[in-house]
């Protein structure tokens, strides 16, 4: 386990709560895939989180390892989103079975919601007019590796 210095550990439904009353300095998510202009796809949630940080003007970083930054996916419109089974609500909400469910796994954030890409290779940030490069972050970093190998 890592350890967050200063972190606070919050139930999710609490983010806006908190930053509403208490402020938070910056939010940092993880992802499991970051397209070439920076949309990241997460966890359901993700997407919600990044629009009330900002709100609350708190910037929202993404921490990712280099091996999820995908410069063939040139935006997260192009993300299949993975449908759970109606099951997981119907079953652990005691809801009515033949309830109609849409329990996505996954949700996109644009990157016009992400302050920096936190990789192990460095951080990404937003050029001026706020878009990402990610095709030119790893084409830099995968060309230092390959120069340290030769």
């Amino acid at each position: 386990e890592e350890k967050m210095p200063n972190g606070t550990l919050i139930c999710d439904s609490a983010a806006a709560a908190l930053m509403k009353t208490k402020g938070v300095d910056a939010v940092v998510v993880g992802a499991d895939r970051v397209c070439a202009n920076g949309d990241t796809a997460n966890k359901i949630g993700t997407y919600n989180l990044s629009i009330v940080a900002a709100a609350h003007n708190v910037p929202f970083y993404v921490a990712s390892p280099f091996t999820t930054l995908d410069t063939e996916l040139a935006s997260g419109d192009l993300i299949e989103i993975e449908e759970r089974s109606a099951s997981e609500i119907i079953e652990s909400g005691k809801a009515p079975a033949n309830m109609p469910c849409w329990n996505p796994a996954f949700d996109v954030t644009p990157a016009k919601y992400i302050s920096g890409i936190i990789t192990e290779k460095g951080v990404i940030e937003p050029s001026e007019d706020g878009s990402f490069d990610v095709p030119s972050f790893v084409e830099a970093n995968t060309s230092k590796k390959n120069a340290k190998t030769e």
